[in-house]
């Protein structure tokens, strides 16, 4: 899972990312509005935990901007704004839930796992099964019948990717962002090697699924009927 955290207190923004790294989420931080828009129009992250008050463009226009480009990215208010009307008002705006500060990580982590179950499961350690394939991220085990293997971290971020998308072509730019970042300098020649080495761990298991190259756009993963 990768996470975008929009907060402008950044003791707050450090302690928060150190605590979602711990729990194998990846965290890109920005402590302003219009930064924060800019990230969110990159549609790389699974989620926002987004501050009511920040710089230059506060988290309530960020919401209301990003619903009316119909930007369907989950987001949760983080605030000190905790009034029933407050509330009311950003659930009402858009927002997948509202924590007010201060709250306890663990409270934060159960309303991360409730808001990411509502459009499908994005949380990590959550098995897959897709076609002929299971996935474990827990256990870091690719398995097809009786034969397994272990994964990278980046090959395991790349094959949730195309099993959360079975069927669909996936540009090399969406590809990028969403398991690199949109702060990587990776060079493009690596997503290809990435690629041949997912395509390595299918054979070794003997999936029938394949990794099709969709020359001029991306890839997409395939069953054999399709």
């Amino acid at each position: 899972m990768r996470i975008l955290l929009i907060e402008d207190d950044r003791m707050l923004c450090h302690s928060l990312a150190l605590q979602l790294e711990k729990q194998n989420i990846s965290v890109d931080m920005c402590h302003d509005g219009e930064n924060g828009l800019y990230y969110i129009r990159e549609k790389a992250h699974d989620l926002i935990l987004l501050d009511r008050m920040l710089p230059g463009m506060d988290g309530m226009q960020i919401l209301r901007t990003m619903r009316r480009e119909q930007i369907i990215t989950p987001v949760i208010f983080l605030t000190a704004l905790g009034s029933l009307e407050e509330r009311i008002t950003g659930l009402d705006c858009g927002a997948d839930d509202y924590i007010v500060k201060p709250f306890a990580f663990e409270e934060l982590m159960a309303r991360i796992r409730c808001v990411c179950r509502r459009p499908r499961d994005l949380t990590e350690g959550t098995t897959q099964m897709i076609g002929d394939l299971t996935w474990s991220p827990e256990q870091n085990q690719l398995s097809c019948g009786m034969n397994t293997c272990t994964l990278s971290k980046r090959e395991g971020e790349l094959l949730t990717l195309f099993l959360n998308h079975p069927g669909q072509t996936l540009p090399r730019a969406t590809i990028l962002l969403r398991v690199w970042g949109p702060d990587s300098e990776i060079e493009d020649g690596n997503l290809d090697n990435y690629i041949h080495f997912l395509r390595r761990r299918l054979k070794s298991v003997r999936s029938t699924m394949a990794l099709k190259t969709i020359r001029g756009v991306g890839y997409r993963l395939e069953t054999p009927e399709s």
